[in-house]
């Protein structure tokens, strides 16, 4: 039976958070209930728990194309983007000082490299195009023998573009940039490998690809200058010391090799069941904008804006679906979603944005469900908009 016809939601905000896969659940408890040893031990569930985390590692290398010894563990996407670009800026030559990235970047990259700004280091922000792709020529055209690093993410969380990150990267290490992509977004979506990518650092987030939060990996490729923000003892190489989440890196660990075994399928299904839900979203909705990339873009993701209303609205009036907004909700005043804002959008048409991010899981019963839910929504809100204040409220769109 679908969520549709049922009391439970219809869940269209994978790009926030996936389920944990049922697979990975179950790997996960024995190292929460019996198998607790601290991985440093030197006793049988020491090393039992050691020998798990190692396995898990070798799982996300495989998933990305690397060597087990350049994975370094985290507690997620953040951090590994912190530790990948404030780490580069520790281990930075003098005359290099300058840091080129895009204009849509995440929180968990801009606020480094907004910390770094605020400290000295100069920021290029690439502007993107109407389509939301990283404007490549502007990107290169920035490069510079006085450039330490380049942080462009691999898959825009909102919008689901894909950036042109190899043939940036490419350029990058030519002039001599270490080069960093926040995968988060894309790992488990689309193929991503580190060698063809070009890149030097990669960030993956566990509960982006159905494993459990609070978990995560930065690739490093070897001879990458990099410093640790913690320190402690000498796990993870002394890049990342504190003991292990073992339990959350097994669970990662089976995550990536489910997203190996499944990727394609996965792919196939729900880029389908996306373009079903585009094609009789704007059916319905006379004026509905997509400003998802026709090409180039996540299989899952629809980033769309109803005319007229606030996409907090919409949202409101079906609780039966859990989808996210671009805008952010500040005492009652709405703010235009800001990549729109970035890409041309006008900001009263970025105000009635939201995110359709679909996953395994969904149906083509809930998509069903979803676009009579959501048309009328906007039905009733065009016919009886709300007071003046537009005191609805918006919890923006998670990572």
């Amino acid at each position: 039976m679908s969520a549709a016809a049922t009391d439970e939601v219809v869940y269209l905000d994978h790009n926030a958070t996936t389920p944990v896969a049922p697979e990975v659940l179950e790997a996960m408890l024995p190292y929460l209930r019996t198998a607790y040893g601290n991985p440093s031990s030197d006793h049988t569930l020491g090393r039992r728990a050691r020998q798990a985390v190692e396995e898990a590692r070798a799982s996300v290398a495989a998933l990305v194309g690397a060597a087990p010894s350049e994975i370094v563990l985290t507690s997620g996407g953040t951090e590994s983007n912190n530790l990948a670009i404030r780490g580069v800026a520790a281990r930075a030559p003098s005359d290099r000082r300058r840091i080129v990235t895009s204009a849509v970047e995440h929180p968990a990259t801009a606020a480094p490299l907004a910390l770094l700004e605020a400290s000295g280091w100069t920021l290029t922000r690439v502007p993107v195009a109407a389509s939301g792709i990283l404007d490549l020529a502007a990107a290169l055209a920035a490069l510079g023998d006085d450039v330490a690093l380049v942080t462009v993410m691999l898959a825009q969380n909102e919008t689901g573009a894909l950036m042109p990150v190899a043939e940036l990267a490419a350029a990058a290490r030519a002039h001599g940039a270490v080069v960093h992509t926040d995968a988060a977004q894309a790992i488990g979506k689309i193929p991503v490998s580190v060698d063809d990518l070009g890149v030097d650092l990669l960030s993956i987030a566990a509960h982006k690809c159905y494993g459990p939060k609070g978990v995560g990996a930065l690739y490093v490729r070897r001879g990458t200058p990099l410093s640790p923000l913690v320190l402690g003892a000498g796990q993870e190489g002394g890049l990342r010391p504190g003991t292990e989440n073992v339990a959350g890196i097994v669970g990662l660990g089976v995550a990536a090799g489910l997203a190996i075994d499944r990727l394609d399928a996965d792919v196939a299904r729900i880029a389908q069941l996306r373009d079903e839900l585009w094609r009789a979203l704007s059916a319905r909705v006379d004026g509905t904008r997509r400003h998802t990339p026709d090409d180039a873009c996540l299989p899952n993701t629809l980033l769309v804006s109803f005319p007229g209303v606030l996409g907090a609205d919409v949202l409101a009036r079906v609780p039966q679906i859990a989808a996210s907004t671009g805008s952010a909700c500040h005492a009652g005043e709405h703010a235009p979603n800001a990549t729109l804002l970035a890409m041309g959008v006008d900001p009263e048409v970025a105000l009635g944005a939201v995110r359709l991010s679909l996953g395994r899981g969904t149906t083509r019963a809930e998509i069903e469900a979803a676009v009579e839910l959501l048309a009328g929504a906007h039905g009733a809100l065009v016919a009886a908009p709300p007071s003046p204040t537009r005191s609805g409220t918006s919890k923006g769109t998670p990572r």
